[in-house]
């Protein structure tokens, strides 16, 4: 196989692989031994080309706008109606932590932790997702976490204390989100180059719009008197108990799911070299940028986890609340979309810094909207801000792997690590509500830790050869 020219991107992509890719040898003169075909610029023993990113082509976009968007439709669309389950447990005579002894100690830090924890382990899940996925594919994420995930939702409703919630809603599904998410991100990464970063705001996109869906059905379900029964005739006012209004939930993922398990997989061979990618951990870059994702994670759930209590303390209806998490989350559709497109443009790391620096101004006017035209507006402007950051993460951390094959690695490893950020971020602002009974501190730290860390990302910038002027 001829190699091809020196410089090109073809050339600077190709990777040596182990003895299971062997390329073909060149031909042999056999009267005397010389090769007929010899290159001024041979490769090393065993190695093959890996061809560029297509960035496009039915197979790409199925697996960017189908799986990978069906994938984060359940998970991150799942996480994001945290707040309609955190109002529902606090207020709802209903819900199934009321006849639980302890009910009366119940308070907005103690079942913030069940989200927080939740989110950690999606996230921190990756640190071992991103390298499995490297390694062995679909078969070891994709497929496992899909069962998984149903699972935990399925447990989920049949859940009456408080720490067989924490078990099921929070260790299961969490670590089973974390299975699906990281693979899907890396495969969208491997199959796009220039429009990486579009292509993987598209596919986060997905999150968005079970954002919409999940929190509306939710609130349709649980809010508004319900029966605490599981049973399906067990009604009041037209709607249902928690046990069917989350099973429900399950069914409608579970075909989903499994075209997802089926449609994402890796398009480069995978590499057979350690495990975990130590040598992230010592670029300068990337630690920057696990830095700053940190602070952004540790601010920018607050909205998410908050906005439908606040609003109930406000006045406003509890099923009309709960469509507020919907509005932030359709807005939070064209955050990961548009700018993902500009990304490619203007700049990864510029998209993401401008991402938390907004994101941090509108979570410290967090306490300002008092009304329910404020309150919708606010949620559209925090959910367009937000959206930034969770796509922009992401395709900024895909600028740190010079290896292609690597790219799972790097994104579960970095996220994983910022992610410890979303363990400690709900319950404090939970715990600053219980004590200042009030939301203004909540937002004054929240806001200022994304402001925080959109300059690390401006910082990180001084770390690439472009500068912190450059397009990068």
């Amino acid at each position: 196989m001829s190699n091809p020219p020196p410089h090109t991107t073809a050339h600077r992509q190709s990777i040596a692989l182990k003895d299971k890719y062997p390329s073909s040898p060149p031909s042999t003169d056999l009267n005397t031994g010389d090769n007929s075909d010899k290159d001024p610029n041979p490769l090393p023993p065993n190695t093959t080309t890996i061809s560029p990113a297509p960035d496009g082509g039915p197979r790409a976009w199925l697996v960017a706008a189908a799986a990978a968007a069906f994938t984060f439709f359940c998970t991150l669309g799942y996480t994001n109606a945290f707040g309609v389950f955190e109002q529902y447990y606090l207020t709802s005579p209903f819900s199934p932590l009321h006849s639980s002894s302890s009910h009366s100690a119940m308070s907005s830090s103690k079942i913030a932790w069940i989200g927080s924890l939740q989110t950690f382990l999606t996230f921190f899940t990756g640190f071992f997702a991103g390298p499995l996925f490297d390694r062995y594919g679909a078969v070891a994420t994709v497929r496992p976490g899909a069962l998984l995930f149903v699972f935990a939702i399925m447990m989920t409703s049949l859940c009456k204390q408080y720490w067989q919630l924490m078990l099921a809603q929070g260790v299961l599904g969490g670590v089973a989100m974390g299975l699906l998410m990281f693979p899907a991100m890396a495969a969208v990464a491997q199959w796009f180059d220039t429009k990486r970063a579009a292509a993987l705001g598209l596919a986060v996109s997905g999150s968005s719009v079970g954002g919409v869906v999940v929190p509306i059905a939710l609130g349709r379900m649980l809010n508004g008197g319900s029966a605490a029964g599981d049973g399906l005739q067990e009604r009041e006012g037209g709607h249902l108990g928690f046990g069917w209004s989350v099973r429900i939930i399950g069914f409608m993922m579970l075909p989903l799911l499994a075209f997802a398990s089926l449609a994402i997989k890796p398009r480069l061979p995978p590499r057979t070299t350690n495990f975990f990618v130590v040598k992230a951990l010592k670029q300068k870059d990337f630690v920057m940028l696990v830095f700053a994702i940190f602070f952004l994670f540790l601010g920018m759930l607050t909205p998410l986890f908050f906005i439908p209590t606040y609003a109930v303390l406000r006045g406003i209806d509890a099923t009309l609340a709960s469509y507020l998490l919907a509005i932030v989350n359709a807005a939070s559709t064209f955050g990961r979309i548009i700018p993902g497109v500009l990304a490619d443009r203007v700049g990864k790391l510029n998209m993401l810094a401008v991402g938390g620096v907004a994101s941090g101004i509108s979570i410290l006017c967090f306490n300002k909207a008092v009304s329910t035209a404020g309150l919708i507006v606010y949620s559209i402007f925090y959910g367009f801000s937000s959206g930034m950051i969770i796509s922009g993460a992401s395709a900024a951390l895909t600028v740190c792997p010079k290896d292609p094959r690597d790219l799972g690695s790097y994104i579960g490893m970095g996220m994983a690590l910022g992610a410890i950020a979303v363990l400690i971020g709900p319950p404090i602002n939970g715990k600053l509500i219980d004590v200042y009974g009030g939301y203004l501190e909540l937002s004054i730290f929240s806001g200022v830790m994304c402001l925080v860390g959109g300059l690390v990302v401006i910082a990180s910038k001084m770390m690439t050869p472009q500068g912190i002027f450059g397009r990068m």
